[in-house]
């Protein structure tokens, strides 16, 4: 047993040097046992790009939170670390560099580009690793995985062979989400749309006599330069003269048929719409059943390209500009509405996105769809909260062809290889050195690479070994939980699903537990543009690890959003603070004491009535966690530590740690409820826990190999536990009436307890704890009512009366002007709620919740106006 020096915890001195054991022990890799379930988590790998902030904490802690409790109870448990390459962040961050030096990824080439990307990774991709560490996370390092090692690479070529052998994968020509700036498709969950104020304007497409016209809006007239075709509905009569016919393209003066199509809404605008099936989806599937031809005017920087004509060179929004003036010149722009529409962004780097025809590598994922939403609605994956089933399952039965190819150097290849002879295409997991068909050596593999969430989707099973059947892919796939932000249900979560049962024939988790994002004390979005973001690195520099866990979870419900409070972290310290002179304080008392475990026949009420509030603590907090209410778990170990352990129990327990009969029973009961105690709030601060468990007696390895507690029946003492509690009710009870009547705390008078009936046995029984915390001098015992003394409060409780001689404790005449001084303000205050709340004009003209607020201010002060006086009834004339 060691000592515990420092009146507060130095959570510096610990926190490194802790971690630093538990890796070298370790503690955090699992033995494969057959003969038991693991438990498993794969960590939603942070980008090499990545530094920790407050998402990753509320992201990693829960996680933690999860892996050690299950750990304590005895199961093979892992929790699979690892970093996400993050193709274009990464991509974006080195060009950002290299700008800084004058140089562009065409100075240096591809090879050179990639050999500073893996430099890079080396450089800062082991930063957020480091910092999930400060953060306690007890991952499994042995078994870290990167998205590009040889495992990860060889599991995506895999996967890609086996899909595109299927016909899941396939090249060709579509719309795609292009962004000019980081010049790649997008596919569509990676686009972010936002409301923006703009126009519609209204154009005139006129037939070649000039003798009809057809007027279309458009947001976009720049893509009518690729106009090639005008559809109405077949069923609207105001055109049906016009289809089959042609009008001419203003400004291009290139005929285009009219088509009859249903997509088109009779109802919504003029009823007709400008077809450009290279530039928008909707009028590509029109294209594509009609024949219409795609003509592409844009170049992949977003600037106009020789199909725009004399607009060639101009740049997307400046063409817009000089397109709109030309149109008005020409007499075709009938008119221009203010008009607010959703308008996609790159997630990456925020500039509009371009709907555009291009030819890339797509995953078909309709047929991959089903399976995946039977799996959730059959109960095999279960969300949590389970109204994410609902936004699940609205994306999935919805989705479309996943593009899967970038225009990017940084990132897994795509497999393919095509023959310059004979243009073969090639997909194979090993590199080609001739063409199967012609034999030619003459083979360029695809420039692109993979879109990185291709390679996160396969994470449950390649970070596992797969494509080897390896001893851990064997015992740990399928995963347990996983546990991730809302927002990238569809970006990963889904393609997990998606890939886990086509290629292991199995669910990658069984439970998918979502929670919120952190705001902050407004209820705001942490963001840079913002400043309002909070280093969660400068929190626990300040305040602790521990502390900032602590103050993530407790008592929030982690499915929402959330707001991060200073002062919830300081309160979290305090917490550890109180905890550290609780265990000091035992500590203390036990010297050379050692234990040899608890004797019942030698148990008090007070130890009895601990107990068994220990046992329901430790029952309800493994409930609580099972079901994932993590927040509700960790108040539950406060409240029991704080209030129950040491407020009361510690109290309690004082004068019996001077008797010596009493002590060594009284010990053994501090040190198990202890023991016990950290047990239950290690997995949320692991720390302070670890090390006060370290200066425990007869304790042997680290806390977090320890058994989990549980509720022990022989241990439990409902009856002498609820009479306990009502004998505490009465000392709240009494403590109430002294602080109402500002009894300075530390003023001792006799107390006179009337006991209910057959319960003056059980106040005798504790009579030295109940007389000392209900800060009595003595405690005398009545017969009945009559005996008490004139002028004396009266505090009630289940199990009797109190009768508090305030003539001993205060100057009676004082408190009796306070109180009548306190009643007066109190009966204005009702007059002029009452006065408001009589008036029709407040009622009917306030807002509603002003209105409410004053009738709660009025219950209120009529309810503190009876206590007042009831007391003032109490002290007399």
């Amino acid at each position: 047993m060691k000592e515990l020096p420092a009146k507060t915890y130095e959570f510096k001195d610990v926190e490194e040097r802790l971690y630093r054991k538990w890796m070298e022990d370790g503690c955090f890799t699992p033995t494969i046992d057959p003969e038991k379930e693991p438990f498993v988590i794969v960590i939603p790998p942070p980008n090499i790009t990545g530094q920790l902030h407050m998402g990753h904490a509320l992201d990693n802690i829960p996680q933690d939170i999860m892996i050690r409790t299950k750990r304590m109870q005895g199961v093979p448990t892992l929790w699979v670390p690892g970093t996400d390459h993050a193709s274009i962040a990464t991509e974006v961050k080195i060009i950002e560099q290299m700008a800084q030096e004058g140089l562009t990824k065409q100075d240096i080439g591809r090879e050179g580009f990639l050999e500073r990307a893996w430099n890079w990774k080396e450089q800062y991709g082991g930063r957020i690793v480091t910092q999930l560490k400060k953060m306690g996370c007890s991952c499994d390092w042995t078994r870290e995985r990167f998205t590009m090692d040889e495992g990860c690479s060889r599991a995506v070529r895999e996967v890609f062979v086996q899909l595109y052998n299927k016909g899941l994968i396939y090249r060709g020509n579509r719309i795609i989400n292009w962004c000019p700036n980081c010049r790649t498709a997008l596919s569509d969950t990676e686009v972010e749309y936002e409301d923006q104020k703009s126009s519609l304007w209204h154009i005139r497409y006129s037939t070649p006599d000039g003798k009809d016209s057809i007027v279309v809006a458009t947001t976009r007239p720049e893509t009518m330069l690729g106009d090639t075709a005008v559809a109405v509905n077949p069923e609207d009569e105001r055109y049906a003269h016009l289809i089959g016919k042609t009008v001419v393209l203003p400004l291009m003066n290139r005929e285009i048929p009219v088509v009859a199509d249903e997509y088109v809404e009779k109802e919504f605008g003029t009823g007709a719409v400008k077809i450009t099936p290279a530039h928008d989806p909707n009028d590509f599937e029109v294209g594509q059943r009609h024949e219409l031809e795609t003509i592409c005017v844009m170049d992949d920087t977003g600037i106009i390209n020789e199909n725009g004509g004399v607009y060639c060179g101009l740049e997307r929004f400046e063409a817009r500009k000089k397109i709109v003036e030309d149109l008005q010149a020409l007499g075709a722009l009938v008119k221009i509405e203010a008009y607010d529409h959703n308008v996609g962004a790159c997630y990456r780097c925020g500039t509009t996105v371009e709907p555009m025809i291009s030819e890339q590598w797509f995953v078909s994922m309709k047929p991959l769809a089903k399976p995946a939403i039977e799996a959730v609605r059959e109960g095999r994956i279960k969300f949590v909260p389970d109204r994410f089933n609902k936004i699940y399952f609205n994306w999935m039965e919805n989705v479309r062809d996943w593009c899967i190819s970038r225009q990017l150097w940084w990132g897994h290849s795509i497999p393919a290889w095509y023959c310059r002879d004979c243009g073969e295409v090639i997909v194979a997991t090993e590199d080609p050195t001739v063409c199967p068909k012609c034999g030619s050596a003459h083979l360029d593999q695809d420039e692109d690479v993979l879109d990185t969430w291709f390679s996160s989707g396969l994470w449950p099973f390649s970070t596992l070994g797969w494509p080897d059947q390896t001893e851990d892919l064997k015992y740990f796939y399928p995963t347990s939980t996983l546990v991730t932000g809302y927002e990238i249900i569809f970006f990963w979560v889904a393609r997990m699903i998606v890939f886990g049962l086509e290629i292991m024939g199995e669910v990658p988790f069984k439970t998918v537990m979502i929670h919120g994002i952190v705001r902050d004390e407004q209820g705001r979005k942490m963001s840079k543009s913002l400043g309002n973001g909070i280093d969660p690195l400068v929190v626990i520099d300040e305040y602790g690890t521990d502390a900032l866990r602590f103050s993530l979870i407790q008592n929030n419900s982690i499915e929402n959003d959330s707001r991060f409070y200073m002062s919830r972290v300081e309160a979290a310290r305090n917490f550890a603070n109180k905890i550290w002179n609780a265990a000091r304080f035992v500590l203390m008392n036990v010297g050379e004491y050692q234990p040899k475990g608890i004797d019942p026949a030698a148990l008090g009420c007070e130890d009895k009535w601990i107990l068994t509030k220990l046992g329901d603590t430790a029952e309800k907090v493994t409930a609580a966690i099972e079901r994932m209410e993590l927040g509700l778990a960790a108040q539950m170990v406060y409240d029991f530590l704080w209030s129950d352990y040491c407020d009361w129990y510690i109290e309690m327990c004082k004068p019996r740690l001077n008797s010596e009969t009493d002590k060594s029973s009284t010990l053994e009961v501090l040190l198990y409820v202890l023991d016990q105690t950290l047990r239950l709030l290690h997995p949320f601060m692991p720390f302070i826990t670890e090390e006060i468990f370290q200066s425990l007696p007869n304790t042997e390895g680290s806390i977090m190999l320890a058994a989990w507690p549980e509720k022990r029946e022989e241990l439990c003492f409902c009856e002498q536990a609820a009479q306990t509690q009502d004998l505490m009710e009465l000392v709240r009870a009494v403590r109430n009436v002294r602080r109402e009547c500002n009894v300075p705390t530390g003023r001792r008078a006799p107390l006179y307890v009337l006991p209910a009936e057959n319960r003056e046995a059980s106040f005798r029984e504790n009579h030295v704890w109940f007389e000392r915390l209900s800060y009595a001098s003595e405690l005398n015992y009545l017969a009945d009512a009559a005996q008490a003394p004139s002028g004396a409060a009266t505090a009630a409780g289940p199990n009797g009366t109190a009768y508090i001689p305030l003539g001993d404790l205060i100057d009676l005449d004082k408190e009796r002007a306070r109180l009548d001084k306190e009643a007066d303000k109190l009966k204005k205050e009702i007059a002029r709620s009452e006065g408001k709340l009589n008036n029709a004009g407040f009622v009917d003209k306030a807002p509603q919740a002003v209105v409410e607020q004053e009738r709660q201010t009025l219950a209120h002060n009529k309810e503190m106006l009876e206590r007042v006086q009831a007391l003032r009834k109490t002290l007399g004339e």
